[in-house]
């Protein structure tokens, strides 16, 4: 018939996971722990696995600066992520702290705002309760679920009167 799974236990050589990794990190940027679940994955010994990353970031494969920034823009710039969420999901990979404050300076203020703007105003449109308390509610419960900060939330509605 036809294999059952994709997943092999087979024990890659180190000199093939290191193929394989290279291979792996030039599709798109990696998480240091991204590479470092896949190479367990893939039977490698702790030992292995950590010479191997080392392997990688020297030949410039792996930059957990450069995933950082790409991982940064990405979700801002395109899923329109608030800075908590963002920071969430670098914590989840194992970004060191001072690398996750460094990228979202990278986020021009302004751009920041205009962001919660256009969220609070496309949500707006869609919120159907007429309770003008409730209806400020839904929309920061929103905007904080979508990882804005509170304050920046509520001084944008405020200035463009969308409480």
């Amino acid at each position: 018939m036809f294999e059952s799974s994709k997943k092999s236990n087979v024990k890659l050589d180190k000199k093939a996971a290191l193929a394989k990794a290279e291979h792996y990190c030039a599709y798109q940027e990696r998480s240091q722990q991204e590479v470092r679940d896949k190479l367990y994955e893939w039977g490698l010994w702790s030992n292995e696995v950590e010479q191997t990353i080392s392997d990688l970031i020297q030949t410039n494969f792996l930059s957990e600066e450069r995933f950082t920034q790409a991982y940064v823009s990405g979700k801002f710039n395109i899923k329109g992520w608030g800075k908590n969420k963002i920071k969430q999901g670098l914590k989840l990979k194992k970004v060191p702290d001072k690398m996750i404050s460094n990228a979202l300076k990278a986020i021009d203020h302004d751009d920041y705002l205009k962001a919660i703007l256009s969220a609070a105003e496309k949500k707006s449109k869609t919120i159907q309760e007429k309770d003008a308390y409730k209806r400020k509610y839904k929309l920061v419960s929103y905007l904080l679920g979508k990882g804005f900060e509170n304050d920046l939330i509520l001084e944008v509605l405020k200035n463009n009167n969308l409480t």
